[in-house]
C-alpha cells in the first residue's frame, strides 16, 4: 500500500498528544492508517536531541513526520536530518494558531505568504529527493483572520502546488491569529466543508485530505464516500481511540479486521512499558479513553487517572486498572 493510500485516513499531529506511546497505541488499533507526529520545530531538529525528537519505534510504520518552520534553508537541513530516520511522509505545519508558534513566524500565520511556503517546500523537497527520502505535504487552515477563504485558499494551494506538492490536509476553518486561543480557533469559526469540496473538485489530480469537526467513523467515512481522498481526525481519535480507530481497517481500507481485543491491547501496553521503561503515565495517559461507551470504562478511567502518577506504578498497573473494571480485587 502506498503512502497516498494510506492517507486515505490519518491519525492528525497533535501537540503533547501523538508522541511515540501514542502512536504505538493507535497502531495496535489500525494497521494501515496513517499516523502524524506531534509538530517539531526546525531548530530544535538541528540544534537539539534528535534522537529524542525523532525517534520511533518500526511498529508505528507508517508514519509522518510533521515539520514546524519558515526557513528555507533550515527546512531543508531538518529534512535531511529528519530521512535518516526513515519517515513515510514529512508535512510542513500550516495549521497551527498558538502563540508560540506565531512568535516564530510559522503554522497558520504563513496562510498570508503562499510565496515563502512555495520557498519552503521546494526546499524541502530538494533535500528529500537528494537523499531518497518521503514525500512533502502541507497541513494548512482555509485562511486566517480578515483574509476571504475562497481567495486564500485557492492561491495558496494553486502557488504551493506549483513547487511539487499534490497532498494537503485542510482543516476546514479559518484561523484567527488574534481572539481566539488555540482551543478555540479548534471550535468556535464555522466549519467550510463545501469550500474544501469545491477546491477538490477544482484540482482533481491532488489528494486532499478534510479535517476539523469529524467526529464519529461514520463521518469519515461519508466524505470518503463523497470524494475526499482522504480524512483527518483529531481529538476524537484520542479521545475515543476504540471507537474510532477498531474498525478503521475493515470499514476504509478493506482488510482484515483488527486482530486483537480491547484487553489484549492493554497486555501488549503493559509489555511494550516494560520494554521502553519508559514512567507509565507516559503511556496510560493515551490509553485513558480506549474503554469509552464499552461497560467499566469509568473504573478503567478512574482507576488508571488515581493509579499511575504513584512511585509505585508501572506496567502492572495498566493491567490492575484492567481487572478494577471486573471488580476483582487488584492485587489478587
Amino acid at each position: 500500500m502506498s503512502i497516498a493510500e494510506n492517507a486515505r485516513f490519518s491519525v492528525a499531529p497533535m501537540m503533547d498528544w501523538t508522541d511515540r506511546h501514542c502512536r504505538f497505541f493507535h497502531r495496535l488499533l489500525t494497521r494501515h492508517a496513517l499516523l502524524y507526529t506531534e509538530m517539531v520545530t526546525t531548530p530544535a531538529i538541528i540544534y537539539g536531541d534528535k534522537a529524542r525528537l525523532l525517534g520511533f519505534s518500526p511498529e508505528e510504520h507508517p508514519v509522518a513526520l510533521q515539520l514546524g518552520g519558515s526557513d528555507p534553508a533550515q527546512l531543508d537541513e531538518a529534512v535531511r536530518i529528519a530521512c535518516d530516520f526513515g519517515y513515510d511522509e514529512i508535512n510542513l505545519n500550516v495549521g497551527c494558531p498558538s502563540d508560540r508558534v506565531q512568535n516564530g513566524a510559522f503554522g497558520a500565520c504563513l496562510m498570508r505568504e503562499p510565496r515563502l511556503v512555495a520557498d519552503c517546500v521546494s526546499a524541502m523537497i530538494t533535500a528529500s529527493n537528494a537523499v531518497g527520502g518521503p514525500e512533502i505535504t502541507v497541513k494548512c487552515r482555509i485562511g486566517v483572520d480578515e483574509q476571504e477563504p475562497s481567495i486564500a485558499l485557492r492561491d495558496f494551494l494553486r502557488i504551493v502546488s506549483e513547487e511539487g506538492v499534490s497532498r494537503f490536509a485542510i482543516h476546514a476553518r479559518k484561523a484567527w491569529l488574534q481572539g481566539l486561543s488555540p482551543k478555540e480557533n479548534r471550535t468556535v469559526p464555522p466549519l467550510d466543508y463545501d469550500l474544501v469540496r469545491a477546491v477538490r473538485e477544482e484540482n482533481p489530480a491532488m489528494h486532499i485530505s478534510l479535517n476539523g469537526g469529524i467526529d464519529t467513523l461514520d463521518v469519515a467515512t461519508q466524505h470518503l464516500n463523497e470524494g475526499f481522498a482522504g480524512v483527518m481526525i483529531g481529538r476524537a481519535a484520542y479521545q475515543e481511540p476504540w471507537a474510532m480507530l477498531s474498525d478503521v481497517d475493515e470499514r476504509v481500507f478493506g482488510a482484515a479486521p483488527r486482530a486483537m481485543t480491547a484487553r489484549e491491547i492493554v497486555e501488549v501496553m503493559a509489555e511494550y512499558a516494560g520494554q521502553v521503561q519508559a514512567p507509565v503515565k507516559c503511556i496510560g495517559r493515551h490509553m485513558l479513553g480506549l474503554f469509552a461507551g464499552q461497560p467499566g470504562a469509568k473504573i478503567w478511567r478512574r482507576y488508571l487517572s488515581e493509579h499511575m502518577y504513584l512511585p509505585d506504578a508501572g506496567p502492572h498497573t495498566l493491567i490492575e486498572a484492567m481487572r478494577a473494571m471486573d471488580r476483582v480485587p487488584v492485587y489478587a
